[in-house]
């Protein structure tokens, strides 16, 4: 790896994610590290500079989390936020106490010093504030560059150790000036180049690709989301026909799903697709189920053999190419080595490499989904494939709460198919990040006709969010949720009633199961 790097180190923070995206946001590529990773290992990187996040603790608590001092001498910038400032000036002769008035929200910065970390910004500015701490004592050691009405050392830069520390969160949207703030760290201060562009990363990807395979064939699992329709991409224009994809048929996908899949694939990228249908045998082994849990346990247990069945025929396959994302390398692992608990079970192709011998590729693993689809967008995958909204690997099964039918399956394939339709109609479907119909089960009276009706009920559900981390409702205008809901009650036989989900992540998830 020669790219120039920013290396984030993770104190805890809800924010780090966004702080590395801003990050690649101006061309810089950046890495999310432990807290406690050492300065001998940083050393080895293309290191520009060092951000610092925020985090849940006060650094003078048991439980502040600390880093390896000797990051201090590396030679490069740092940028501590909030925490991640608290810390850096404690250990460069700062003091931090508990703030008598916290900052919480929406604060005034007054900007006493243009030179560097702050130039060409106004005299003031509004900026996003989340502490109860502050730094109260510096010496003279230390510059300070802008205040607020309550924090005197709102931001500041240490004379020669080339810390900069800022008590406000520059990476939200809540900070209109924090893609400035942080532009100025990394050209102004780092010296950065700006040399990640996806174009470089695509002939990066792909030559690494080409050198790991050799002659060997690679098995890409495609589901025609966009995370593996991509890496399909991404490797078929590394190693053309030593690409083999499987598109495993549960009976659980939208309508004309696998056509889809087939005609974009096969038909039009030329790609060797095989079509694997198990349908059959996922409702068998569905029959009866209604814990969430125990469905994806059941459908990953049958994708693996089907997906099996399929790669067995394969001559001289030793590389399973996958769609894993830098979100979910992240979230692999946690802060302090204990795994995190388990919201739900996910299903994909992840056991299949130790199940099979295979060695994995995974040439997405470097990105987040925004720049997912923007290479979508550069491999010329079609509009929607790339702004695909996500569906879960056990598909439908985990938006029918209670037990998978066939009959079930079609009430809610056509309910859904008329959701999309009419968002789409409504030029909604790119501001919705992610919208879904879930069959519930339970039955309401109704009046058809002139006749008395006792049948289903159809959620549905819409959110809007940057990272799916946290997420909104929709707010779906009401004449178009009133189309949604007669189109469904007329055209769906077996509904009779349609509702809308207006809960928020947390504490609710985006999918029901």
């Amino acid at each position: 790896m020669n790219r120039e790097m920013i290396a984030i180190l993770d104190f805890g923070s809800q924010y780090s994610q966004l702080i590395a995206r801003r990050v690649r946001e101006q061309n810089v590529y950046s890495e999310i590290f432990r807290a406690d990773i050492s300065a001998k290992k940083l050393q080895r990187l293309p290191l520009k500079g060092l951000i610092f996040s925020g985090g849940p603790a006060s650094v003078y608590s048991k439980h502040a989390i600390d880093c390896d001092r000797k990051i201090f001498e590396l030679g490069v910038p740092i940028l501590g936020i909030c925490y991640g400032m608290q810390l850096g000036c404690k250990i460069l002769g700062g003091q931090v106490i508990s703030a008598e008035k916290r900052e919480y929200g929406r604060t005034i910065l007054s900007i006493v010093d243009k030179s560097d970390l702050l130039a060409h910004l106004p005299d003031s500015i509004s900026v996003w504030a989340s502490h109860g701490d502050q730094v109260s004592e510096l010496g003279d050691d230390f510059d300070i560059l802008a205040t607020t009405e309550t924090c005197p050392y709102a931001a500041v830069r240490h004379k020669s150790k080339g810390f900069f520390g800022v008590q406000f969160h520059p990476e939200v949207a809540h900070t209109p000036q924090g893609q400035a703030i942080l532009e100025n760290f990394l050209y102004n201060i780092c010296r950065c180049s700006g040399d990640w562009k996806m174009s470089d990363f695509v002939d990066r990807a792909t030559d690494a690709v080409r050198e790991k395979v050799g002659d060997a064939m690679v098995i890409c699992g495609l589901s025609g989301g966009v995370d593996s329709s991509v890496t399909a991409s991404l490797v078929h224009k590394a190693i053309g026909d030593q690409l083999v994809c499987i598109f495993v048929d549960n009976g659980l996908l939208r309508n004309n799903e696998r056509e889809d899949v087939v005609a974009t694939f096969g038909d039009h990228f030329h790609i060797d697709l095989r079509v694997v249908d198990w349908s059959r045998q996922f409702l068998k082994g569905l029959a009866g189920v209604t814990d969430p849990q125990r469905k994806r346990m059941v459908i990953g247990a049958e994708f693996i053999e089907a997906f099996k069945s399929e790669a067995s025929k394969i001559p001289n396959a030793k590389f399973l190419a996958q769609g894993t994302l830098y979100p979910d390398v992240i979230e692999s692992g946690s802060k302090d080595g204990n795994p995190a608990a388990n919201i739900k079970l996910h299903h994909n192709v992840g056991a299949l490499p130790k199940q099979l011998g295979f060695e994995l590729i995974e040439p997405l693993r470097d990105l987040f989904k925004d720049e997912v689809r923007t290479v979508g967008e550069y491999l010329g995958l079609p509009e929607a494939i790339v702004w695909r909204h996500p569906f879960p690997g056990p598909g439908l099964a985990v938006r029918i709460v209670g037990e998978v039918t066939l009959q079930r399956l079609e009430i809610l394939r056509a309910a859904d198919e008329i959701l999309i339709d009419e968002i789409k109609s409504a030029g909604l479907y790119r501001k919705i990040s992610q919208a879904l119909a879930v069959l519930l089960p339970v039955s309401t009276v109704g009046v058809m006709g002139d006749e008395r009706s006792y049948e289903n009920v159809i959620a549905v559900r819409a959110v809007e969010t940057p990272d799916f981390m946290t997420a909104d409702f929709s707010q779906i205008p009401y004449e178009v949720l009133g189309v949604i809901s007669n189109r469904i009650i007329n055209e769906v036989r077996g509904v009779n009633r349609v509702v809308y989900d207006i809960s928020s992540k947390p504490p609710a998830t985006i999918e029901w199961e």
